[in-house]
């Protein structure tokens, strides 16, 4: 409109079009609002964590002031975020500058993983220059109990020690959960093991929130060294999730336990001969604890048998006890020691055994012979009658059991089957009737066998004179000496008259011989003689050789005893008894044991002759002046018997001494030198003496 200044002014109107061109001064507004049940409050949406992927959890409306161009707005959601936008609408009508968006998840949510996301959206309008704004979005993602309860270990160890007290705290249990709140609160219980349907609460329980296990018994590692059981932890979530883990208790040992052996008293039997360290028994010791406390150390001790540590030794890892030395049960027949044991706890337990070891007897030892000596000789009259006993052998063995049981017998000095000898008792018993051949010396060869495998023996002589007195006991000695000398398989009884039969043969051969050779002798000296003569003067027919021949001559004839007055023996009385007479050995010894060696022995040196007492008869002048046999002398050069002989210990034998008894010995009525009959007046003072 125009108006001009004058009076009345004057106005004129014109209409003027103007327009504006729109400049991009404007940016783009975005607003974030609720939608659906997802809460937003103060730009911050709540969201649970078990959302479907694609849900849509806002609507963000995004506009612009400015026309055409600039009014037209991008809109996205910046950074590495589970969420996108999505346009709400795709209509034609919609202003450009007027824009919808649904936020969606674009991945699924993890509470455990990120609790809270920040949204930023941008809007960028299509001005140029562009202009742009941004709005952000706190994202909260909700928790539920989608996780249950979790232990850091499936199967937990403990060890615990025995003899606890009740009440004492096993072990703690921990159990996480990822979840929050309610979700992550545990409660824990006890339940039986899927292995044991044994119900732990008897022994042991567990504080319910804080997970300590407490032993409420006293453990005993030797009863049960092992409780396994099953510890449950369960979050308060709703549904309620839970997690399990199996615990095992081993209970550790403590030195509570003795060495225990398996028998109070270990009896061993072992045979004596044993070869020096040897094991001669085992011994069975345990320990109910473990580890070192189960570590035996055993040794020897003394017992009823000071010297056993020295004697005996034991390995420690099997408990066999060796022995050092052999044994010998005829020295010790038993040993008492005591095994101790000591473990390697602290402090250390010990337990002792007492060991009794038997020596078995092997048959090591021969009998002895305790009567009668080699040397002695029992005196029996022809008048006694059968089943007599004329002695008892008398023998030991230091053995034992069927090892000392002995078994007695004549294995020699008996060809005329006179005597018998009971095997069990060593009884010798007259069991033939007694003849005139029979008199004089019998020696019987006693052997004595025990009952051991292999059996040992011992060989015994028992000397038997058989005759009606006893004139002259020196006489006896003598003959008692010299069958000492003859080998035992040479009988020493039988008919004297065949030994001096062949006595006399043996002469009569050495007379023949040694004339026959004197003859020859003489043969030869003429012979020569002549061949010397006749080769010095040559032959002279009718000429008479005046040199003399020289024969031995022979030495007068010893002269023959004369006989008593009547030319009769006398009567001489029958023994009253059964005398058994040791034989004297010169300075007053005797021959006392069967073991004595012979050099011990009178038979050993030269016998002197042989005289009685001062009423006896020389027996020895008889034999000298009237006998074939010369004077009885022992020799030491006489043979000794061989193995085949069976020497009695080393004794060498050689004699036959029995004589017939009826005949007369050779120049002598009185005294015969196989009977020793005496004269009447000395068989009386003898007859009196042993009636006495």
């Amino acid at each position: 409109m125009a108006r001009d200044r004058g009076q009345p002014p004057k106005t004129d109107k014109a209409t003027v079009v103007l327009n504006i061109r729109d400049e991009n001064d404007n940016v783009p507004t975005i607003d974030i609002r609720k939608i659906g049940r997802i809460p937003l409050r103060d730009g911050v949406a709540s969201v649970a964590e078990d959302v479907l992927v694609d849900t849509p959890i806002a609507l963000v409306q995004v506009s612009d002031r400015d026309q055409g161009e600039n009014g037209v707005v991008t809109c996205t959601v910046v950074g590495d975020v589970p969420f996108q936008l999505k346009p709400a609408s795709e209509g034609e009508g919609e202003p450009q500058n007027k824009r919808k968006y649904f936020l969606h998840t674009s991945a699924p949510l993890d509470y455990e993983a990120v609790r809270d996301y920040n949204v930023v959206i941008v809007a960028v309008d299509s001005g140029s220059p562009s202009l742009s704004s941004n709005n952000s979005l706190l994202v909260r993602v909700g928790d539920t109990n989608d996780n249950p309860p979790m232990f850091s270990q499936a199967v937990l160890e403990v060890s615990f020690p025995e003899n606890n007290l009740p009440g004492e705290r096993v072990a703690t249990v921990v159990a996480t959960d990822a979840d929050s709140g309610k979700n992550a609160e545990i409660t824990y219980s006890l339940e039986a093991s899927p292995l044991s349907s044994e119900a732990p609460g008897s022994i042991f329980s567990i504080d319910p929130d804080s997970g300590d296990v407490s032993v409420q018994a006293v453990l005993d590692r030797e009863q049960r060294d092992t409780y396994e059981f099953q510890v449950t932890a369960r979050d308060k979530g709703v549904p309620s999730l839970q997690g399990s883990t199996t615990v095992v208790v081993r209970v550790s040992d403590r030195n509570d336990n003795e060495p225990r052996f398996m028998q109070d008293v270990f009896t061993f039997y072992v045979k004596e001969n044993l070869q020096p360290n040897s094991p001669v028994g085992m011994v069975t010791v345990m320990d109910f604890d473990k580890g070192r406390n189960a570590e035996l150390s055993l040794s020897i001790q003394p017992g009823d048998h000071e010297q056993a540590a020295g004697i005996f030794s034991i390995e420690n890892d099997t408990g066999t006890i060796f022995s050092t030395v052999s044994f010998d049960r005829e020295q010790q027949t038993s040993y008492t020691f005591k095994v101790k044991a000591v473990d390697g706890g602290e402090p250390p337990r010990s337990a002792t055994a007492t060991v009794s070891l038997f020596v078995m007897d092997e048959n090591d030892n021969a009998p002895t012979v305790t009567f009668p000596s080699n040397s002695s000789y029992t005196v029996l009259p022809p008048s006694s009658n059968m089943r007599t006993v004329v002695a008892t052998v008398v023998a030991t063995d230091a053995d034992t059991g069927l090892n000392a049981d002995l078994n007695y017998s004549i294995v020699g000095g008996n060809p005329f089957k006179l005597f018998e000898i009971d095997s069990a008792s060593g009884v010798v018993s007259l069991v033939g009737k007694l003849a005139p051949k029979h008199y004089g010396l019998h020696r019987l060869v006693v052997q004595v066998n025990d009952s051991g495998q292999p059996p040992q023996s011992t060989t015994a002589l028992l000397h038997v004179f058989v005759n009606e007195s006893l004139s002259n006991a020196t006489v006896v000695e003598s003959q008692v000496a010299r069958s000492l000398h003859t080998p035992l398989a040479q009988d020493i009884a039988g008919d004297p008259s065949y030994e001096l039969s062949k006595q006399r043969l043996s002469i009569v051969i050495g007379v023949v011989a040694g004339i026959m050779t004197v003859i020859l002798l003489i043969l030869v000296v003429v012979m020569a003689r002549y061949c010397r003569s006749k080769g010095k003067h040559g032959y002279e027919a009718g000429k008479k050789d005046h040199e003399d021949f020289f024969t031995p001559q022979q030495h007068d004839k010893a002269k023959k005893p004369k006989k008593d007055k009547k030319g009769k023996k006398g009567k001489q009385p029958l023994y009253s008894s059964i005398v058994t007479v040791e034989a004297s050995k010169p300075n007053g010894q005797r021959y006392d044991s069967v073991n004595e060696k012979l050099s011990d022995s009178p038979g050993m040196g030269r016998y002197r002759s042989v005289n009685g007492g001062p009423g006896s008869p020389d027996l020895a002048r008889h034999y000298k002046s009237s006998s074939p046999l010369p004077t009885v002398q022992l020799h030491p050069q006489s043979p000794t018997a061989g193995k085949k002989h069976q020497a009695v210990q080393d004794l060498p034998p050689a004699n036959t001494f029995v004589g017939a008894g009826d005949n007369i010995s050779i120049g002598s009525d009185h005294c015969s030198e196989y009977s020793c009959q005496a004269s009447s007046k000395y068989s009386k003072q003898i007859h009196g003496l042993y009636q006495m």
